[in-house]
């Protein structure tokens, strides 16, 4: 391997960046996004590039005028904090790149499950939940907010209040009833 693609310490860049890029979208699906989501990601972006990642690039920088390298904690720490920033900067851009954001509000009169509807649905034990799909860097399980990709999202997609839907899940499968369809996120 070329000392190019090495670190200081003779980690590739890869086990630097901590192995394992962060989730990546499946093959031609596309990254849809609420506004919410993508001014999140963009207000996140913003704090890191402009905030976060000077102050570690000071401390660095007065870690490494300090001497000795290879026992320094501010120093050693900083540079795996840097790295981690930048592993998320480029992940952020990517993601942000490649969003396409679809309003809810504007898919009113809809009748149907698409990107952005809030969901009530009733399962078979009788239990009633509502969710909302949105993109995979908005979902929130505490919040109510499922990814579209999810299996439960793929299974109420263009259903209809009335309906009923399989959902495959780990357990087997499982009937879902759809009780109303609202664009209101």
């Amino acid at each position: 391997m070329s000392k190019a693609f090495t670190t200081e310490d003779g980690q590739s860049q890869e086990e630097a960046d901590g192995g394992a890029a962060e989730e990546t979208l499946p093959a031609g699906v596309k990254n849809y996004m609420t506004p919410a989501g993508f001014a999140a990601l963009q207000a996140e972006l913003n704090h890191l590039y402009r905030e976060e990642r000077p102050k570690v690039v000071e401390i660095v920088s007065w870690a490494a005028g300090n001497g000795d390298r290879s026992e320094n904690g501010d120093y050693l720490y900083g540079k795996k904090r840097l790295r981690e920033i930048d592993r998320r900067l480029r992940y952020l851009t990517k993601r942000l790149e490649s969003a396409e954001v679809v309003d809810p509000k504007k898919q009113q009169g809809l009748k149907k499950v698409f990107f952005g509807a809030t969901v009530v649905y009733v399962r078979e034990d009788g239990t009633v939940h509502t969710v909302t799909l949105v993109g995979p860097d908005e979902a929130d399980i505490a919040q109510k907010k499922i990814s579209w990709l999810s299996p439960v999202a793929r299974a109420l997609l263009k259903a209809e209040a009335g309906d009923e839907v399989t959902v495959k899940t780990a357990g087997g499968t499982e009937m879902l009833e759809v009780i109303s369809v609202d664009y209101r996120l």
